[in-house]
Parts: structure tokens; C-alpha cells; sequence
């Protein structure tokens, strides 16, 4: 277009047209010179709109790098609870075996059984006069019971039937 604009130009400035061929560059001069005005306008609005976008991107790309270093972070310290939790449940399962083994066998296929009868929980401590495992208070004729059986015997709650373990907090 400005190849054209300057080729018109420079037939008008020669003088070497008609007054009706002068009439018509002049018109097609003002015409090219407003189409390109429109479009300059045009690329200059686009050209705006590019370096918003482009802004808008590095800032969502700083946004998600952000959260990624987040997450990693996060995954690292889930990571290590992870193996923190796997440590004390090893630990845990050796200090059961040496108990375990201070235990007499019926006492813990009881328990074993309870536990995968009452979800994982075969014993409940007794807390003020309550199970802890059903947290149900245990009436005056249990507690009586629990009060007159020895501390060797094993000792079971009547709503829940889980082991019940005496403390000194129980009540008794």
C-alpha cells in the first residue's frame, strides 16, 4: 500500500496527468492514506493486546512454577512423614513381638480376634467408669465385677465385648 501511495505520489508531483487522472490520485492518495491510518491503528491495538498476553503469560508461568515448587515441597514432606510413619510402625511391630512374647497365647488370639472384629481395636481402656472403646459408661453391676475380679484376670465390657484395660484413671 505505501508502494502504491508513493508510485501515485510521484505521478502527481511529475504533473504528467490530465486534470480528471490529478482528480482521481488525489482521491486514491486521501483513500490509501486512511486505510493506512486503520490499519496502523489496527496493528498497533493488536501489538498492545500481544504484550498484555505476553505479560499475562510470564505471570501465570511465575504463578506455576510457584504452585510446582509447592507441590514439590509438599511431596517432599510427605515423603518423609511417609517414612517417619513406616519407621515407627516397624518399631511398633517389634516392640508388639517382644510383648507379645510376655503374653500368654490364648490372651492373644483373643485379642487378635477381637481386633478383627471390632476394626482394628481388640482392647479399650477403662476411663472413669467408661469404655473407651464404645464409650459407654459401665453400669454399678459391671464396674462391681470389674472392681472384685483380680488384676490378672482378663476383664471384658459387656456392650462392646473388647478386653478392658484398668488403669488407675479407671474409676474403680
Amino acid at each position: 500500500m505505501r508502494q502504491r501511495a508513493a508510485r501515485d505520489q510521484q505521478r502527481l508531483d511529475s504533473g504528467a496527468v490530465g486534470p480528471k487522472d490529478l482528480e482521481n490520485l488525489q482521491r486514491e492518495l486521501t483513500s490509501l492514506a486512511k486505510r493506512q491510518s486503520d490499519l496502523e491503528d489496527v496493528v498497533l491495538d493488536v501489538m498492545e493486546r500481544r504484550e498484555a498476553a505476553q505479560e499475562r503469560a510470564a505471570e501465570l508461568t511465575a504463578r506455576v512454577e510457584s504452585v510446582q515448587a509447592k507441590t514439590a515441597e509438599a511431596e517432599a514432606r510427605k515423603s518423609a512423614a511417609l517414612e517417619g510413619i513406616d519407621a515407627e510402625g516397624f518399631t511398633a511391630a517389634k516392640e508388639r513381638e517382644v510383648i507379645a512374647s510376655t503374653v500368654p497365647d490364648d490372651l492373644i488370639k483373643l485379642y487378635d480376634k477381637l481386633r478383627s472384629q471390632q476394626g482394628g481395636v481388640g482392647a479399650a481402656r477403662l476411663y472413669q467408669k467408661r469404655c473407651e472403646g464404645c464409650r459407654l459408661e459401665l453400669n454399678i453391676t459391671e464396674l462391681n465385677e470389674v472392681r472384685a475380679a483380680p488384676a490378672n484376670q482378663v476383664v471384658r465390657c459387656e456392650n462392646c465385648r473388647r478386653i478392658l484395660v484398668r488403669t488407675a484413671d479407671s474409676g474403680l
